[in-house]
């Protein structure tokens, strides 16, 4: 018998424990839990590592008391030690890391916001929590045949927010395509977090260069501040620049 192998991930122990328990009955579920995002990395990482990956994670919308959707998801390498990773930033993060892995996110509450920017993240699925198990098994092998499970009642919701994201994703490509290539490599910049001065230095420019060059960002992509335009690169599918790497290769001169 071929077993389906499910993480469950909520901080609320009793919760988890006994949801765990239930789908354990299941003769064809193995099933774990864990109590914060960290702790489910772990499990995750440990499961690769010993050959036995997970096939579908159970993720609490309100994990570490954080609403998904609260705020722009998060690299999950991110997490404190105190387990504070939202749920958006797990299935984002899990997403990205283990794409073979399916996550439906558990949700006390029907939100077509919140459960738009779930699938944006990579979730396959939004369930009520106090669905019935056989309501929630079927989610669990639906998503495995690649399904995609949402509660009727939120279907015309989701494809709004869905629709109203991706007008605001079109408009977003539009105005970055309308930055020079520094200027973009700049935005990137910006996106990473890096000030005025460690991107003169990566860059190989001046600081009043950059600054100009940022101020050209800012005019060009209709916004006044730093947050607003890295918060519509996200958007449009701009992503850091490598900090990691080398710096970009000495291109211009310095002003």
């Amino acid at each position: 018998m071929v077993r389906i192998r499910v993480l469950v991930v909520d901080d609320h122990r009793i919760f988890a424990e006994s949801l765990a328990a239930a789908l354990a009955a299941e003769p064809d579920v193995e099933v774990a839990a864990a109590g914060s995002g960290p702790a489910a990395l772990r499990c995750l990482e440990r499961a690769v590592a010993e050959g036995r990956r997970y096939d579908v994670l159970l993720v609490d919308a309100d994990l570490g008391g954080r609403p998904t959707g609260g705020r722009s998801p998060v690299p999950v390498r991110d997490a404190d030690e105190e387990g504070l990773v939202d749920g958006l930033s797990l299935v984002a993060g899990v997403r990205a890391a283990q794409p073979a892995v399916r996550t439906v996110v558990l949700a006390g509450k029907d939100d077509p916001r919140r459960a738009a920017l779930a699938l944006g993240a990579g979730a396959c699925g939004w369930v009520a929590k106090d669905c019935s198990l056989s309501r929630l098994l079927a989610v669990i092998r639906g998503v495995l045949r690649d399904e995609t499970h949402l509660p009727p009642a939120l279907l015309t919701g989701v494809l709004k927010e869905l629709t109203a994201a991706r007008r605001h994703r079109s408009e977003s490509e539009r105005l970055v395509e309308s930055l020079t290539p520094r200027e973009r490599e700049v935005l990137r910049c910006m996106v990473a977090g890096l000030g005025r001065k460690a991107v003169a230095e990566r860059l190989y420019l001046s600081p009043h260069t950059v600054r100009t060059h940022m101020q050209n960002v800012l005019g060009k992509l209709g916004v006044h501040s730093t947050l607003a335009a890295v918060a519509l690169a996200r958007r449009a599918g701009v992503g850091p620049v490598d900090l990691t790497g080398n710096v970009v290769e000495r291109g211009g001169q310095l002003a």
